[in-house]
């Protein structure tokens, strides 16, 4: 470009030079006419040639120019519909959190007036009851006069006494089974109010997640200035290798890794091994069995429940020695996230202990919370168990033989995320005594698509 410049700022210079020489040849008239006149001829045509390809130069400099000019305005183009497109989502979710919490705010201040009302409905059972029963006392007296009565005529008087009484009884009765119903109904809704607002509370926190993640990445599209505005993701999880194993997942997290995937940790006491790592909720989970699609058997032996099998990357069982010596270190939460055919996807958290391979892994659950039934029994001591190993306590009970996973069973439960995969039938009705369900001991069944089993310590500071 200053080469341009400089040849347009020379050329008028030289012509106006070339100019006053050859009015100077005129004026001396030193040499013929004819040699002035084809000595300009030639000078001439030089400037212009020059002139000619001056004027290439800038043609092709200005359409070079007006090419990335128009990539510039299609990159700025792009991004300005990109950061719009984010916008809007933005702002979406924004009034999608604020209905949320009003929803949650009002099933709250219902769940309050319900509770109040059932302590209500308490206090007036109890009441009747004491009734009941000085009625009943009445009652048995009245009985014994009237056996004593048997061999003589009771009066009008006494026949009308007794009527009368046995009425009001009955009376009495059916008023407390009603109450009774009034209360099971009230008890169920309360029950149904708690689920929706702790699914209601989940998704308040997926929803702060997601917005915070969106945020910070409008603030690096903000500040990029080449590139694609968008992130690609591989579905493939990525093998890291760190200096000096951690204890634990969530102290992996703690050090300032936010990348899910597979990391090599080493509890205390024990060797190094590889683990695969969730990063979600604002910390990390230990995964101890993941099921997607079936392409993994898991009627497996003791041996391999105990070590663990299959690919950290797609399905697998993590193993009971590796799981036992992550939360021996502590105390740990357990959370069961479920998704069915139709794509619903529910949770469930447990404060849990496991033991060691002395006691055949016993675990011992207490529930938390979640957005589903409990199917698994509480403050109880549940072993492991596989075909070839302790199988003898369900043949014992006459359980059906659909139990081909290893699990911690108790009695005839029809619950077992390890059991066989079954797809539903395109057709017909589905069997839901086999496959992968949940199954509440007084609900409905939920056949399983997917599952995923993790850990977490209670106390975030325990690896600090």
């Amino acid at each position: 470009m200053k080469i341009i410049l400089l040849l347009l700022f020379i050329a008028p210079l030289a012509l106006s030079v070339r100019a006053e020489k050859d009015f100077s040849l005129l004026d001396s008239a030193a040499s013929p006419e004819t040699k002035s006149r084809f000595a300009m001829l030639d000078d001439v045509r030089i400037l212009a040639n020059g002139l000619l390809q001056l004027g290439h130069g800038l043609k092709d400099f200005v359409h070079k120019t007006k090419g990335q000019m128009n990539d510039i305005f299609q990159k700025l183009y792009i991004f300005d519909r990109s950061f719009y497109e984010l916008s809007l989502q933005t702002s979406e979710i924004k009034e999608e959190e604020e209905q949320l919490r009003q929803t949650t705010a009002r099933l709250q201040i219902n769940n309050e007036e319900i509770k109040n009302l059932s302590q209500e409905m308490n206090l007036k059972i109890e009441d009747l009851i004491q009734n009941k029963i000085q009625l009943q006392e009445k009652v048995w007296g009245l009985e014994d006069k009237v056996t004593k009565l048997a061999i003589f005529q009771p009066t009008v008087q006494e026949t009308n006494e007794i009527s009368s009484l046995k009425a009001f009884v009955e009376q009495q009765d059916n008023h407390i089974k009603q109450l009774h119903k009034i209360v099971e109904d009230q008890h169920v809704q309360l029950d149904k109010q708690h689920n929706q607002i702790m699914e209601l509370e989940d998704k308040l926190n997926h929803i702060e997640l997601q917005e915070l993640a969106e945020n910070s990445f409008t603030e690096e599209q903000a500040e990029s200035k080449e590139g694609s505005p968008f992130l690609v993701h591989n579905s493939t999880a990525v093998m890291h290798k760190l200096e000096g194993a951690t204890p634990d997942c969530t102290a992996l997290y703690n050090s300032g890794t936010r990348s899910s995937g597979i990391y090599t940790i080493k509890p205390n006491s024990s060797e190094a091994f590889d683990v695969y790592c969730e990063m979600k909720f604002g910390t990390s989970w230990t995964v101890i069995q993941n099921r997607v699609d079936g392409s993994l058997d898991f009627n497996q032996t003791w041996d391999a429940y105990t070590n663990g099998f299959g690919d950290l990357n797609e399905e697998f069982w993590l193993g009971l020695n590796k799981t036992y010596s992550i939360t021996k270190q502590g105390d740990y939460i357990l959370r069961i996230e479920l998704q069915d055919w139709k794509d619903n996807k529910r949770y469930i958290e447990y404060a849990f202990t496991l033991g060691g391979p002395e006691t055949d892994y016993v675990l011992q659950l207490s529930r938390i919370s979640g957005s589903i039934p409990n199917a698994l029994p509480e403050q109880t001591e549940l072993r492991f168990s596989t075909a070839d190993h302790d199988m003898a306590i369900i043949n014992d009970l006459d359980c059906p033989q659909n139990y081909l996973g290893g699990w911690w069973h108790s009695k005839c439960e029809e619950t077992n995320l390890n059991g066989k995969y079954v797809a539903p039938r395109s057709k017909g009705r589905l069997d839901r005594t086999k496959g992968l369900y949940w199954k509440p001991r007084n609900g409905r069944y939920y056949l399983l698509k997917s599952t995923r089993i993790m850990i977490h310590p209670t106390d975030l500071k325990i690896f600090d």
